[in-house]
This record gives C-alpha cells, structure tokens and sequence, in this order.
C-alpha cells in the first residue's frame, strides 16, 4: 500500500465520482483514500488521512475547487491538485493555476490519460489539457506555476528545424498551421514532433508547450 499513489477524489456529481474511482481502482498503482462532494469534505478528509494527489472539482456548492485548492496549498504544499471540469474557461484557469493547482484537465480525457496524468502529477511534473496551453502561454503562467530554468543539454540534441517546432508548439500551432509556415506536409511536422518528443522525453505536445515556455525557448529571429 505504502508504494502506491493516494489519490482522493472530489465532484459534487456521485455518478462522476464513482466512476473515477471505479476506474482509478483497477490500476495497481493507485490507492483512492476517499471521495468528498465538496471542498469542505475534502479538507476534513485530508486532515485525516494524507493524499499524494487531489482530483479536484471547479464548482461545488459550498466550499468550491479554487477556494479549497488554495486552502489545501497552504496546510500542504507537498499535495498535488489537479483540477478535474467541464469547464474550459479562461477565468477558471487562471484562478486554478493562480490558487496553486498543478494541473487543469477537461471531464473528456481519455481514462488512460488522466491515470497517465496523474502519475506525472506525483512526480512532479504539471498536467495540462492541450485546450488550454495557448492561453496559459499567452499569459506566462506555466513559467509562473512551475519556475524556470535553463535548458537541459538534451535541447542541444535537436536540429534547428526541431528546435524551431518545438517552439511554435509552444507557440500555440497546430500541425497543420506548422506545415503551412513551413512549407512541409503534416505528415512530416507529425514525424518531426515524434522525434521532438522522443528526444526530449516527453509524453505528448502539451509537455512539449510545458517544456517549451519553463526553459524560455524562442524561435531565432
């Protein structure tokens, strides 16, 4: 039990409930200490029983997902919250991030994604949807959240085209408007991100963008 990761799970909705910790459940290396159908219960929860990462609801009545994260945050800074919603709003988000969630994922994950998600969340690495990367770019907080640093020695394993991609992914471009600027198919952008990723040893585009914009990589003028 001590190896695995403690997960607790809060949603206002008990069919949404039951049905993450239905699917948590069957994954050996997770534990669900609890489900809570609000930030108060989440916050008495965790005063009895210690999680590694919080699965964590925007609107609840009573003590909502925001309000409950920076209460979190500030009893335990070690916990991983990652907000949990239907609700891709831009106010949302900043709030979230500004409240110190490490981490903002739309209801329409694929289930593998969000145990996936939830792995590099306990090992500290942030999560988020590739819905809102452009705008946590845009307004510089995914450097904010998660500090900055320079660029590991693998960044020097990349070509300049690779270099250039990986920056217009943090950019906020599609495969398609990359192929477009520079004049390739997609299926080769496609080909040049895998390498990219790879390389890098990250999981998808959006750890890319993470990447990306954490060691302040820009296109050369």
């Amino acid at each position: 039990m001590s190896d695995k990761i403690k997960v607790l799970i809060v949603d206002d909705q008990q069919l949404v409930r039951d049905g993450i910790k239905a699917l948590l459940e069957i994954k050996d290396d997770f534990s669900i200490i609890g489900t809570a159908a609000d930030g108060q219960q989440a916050l008495e929860l965790l005063q009895k029983t210690p999680a590694d990462v919080v699965l964590m609801d925007i609107r609840m009545p009573g003590l909502g997902g925001i309000d409950a994260t920076r209460q979190i945050r500030q009893s335990n800074k070690d916990i991983r919250i990652i907000m949990l919603t239907t609700f891709n709003n831009d106010d949302y988000i900043v709030k979230a991030i500004k409240a110190g969630a490490n981490g903002y994922l739309l209801k329409d994950i694929p289930k593998d994604d969000l145990a996936e998600a939830i792995r590099l969340a306990y090992r500290g690495v942030s999560q988020f949807s590739s819905d809102t990367i452009g705008m946590l770019v845009e307004r510089n907080l995914l450097r904010d959240n998660n500090g900055s640093s320079e660029p590991d020695e693998e960044i020097d394993l990349l070509n300049e085209k690779e270099y250039e991609i990986l920056c217009m992914i943090a950019e906020g471009y599609s495969n398609r408007e990359i192929a477009e600027e520079l004049f390739f198919t997609e299926g080769t952008v496609k080909n040049y991100v895998s390498k990219i990723l790879n390389t890098l040893h990250l999981r998808d585009r959006v750890q890319a963008a993470i990447y990306a914009v954490q060691h302040h990589l820009e296109r050369k003028k």
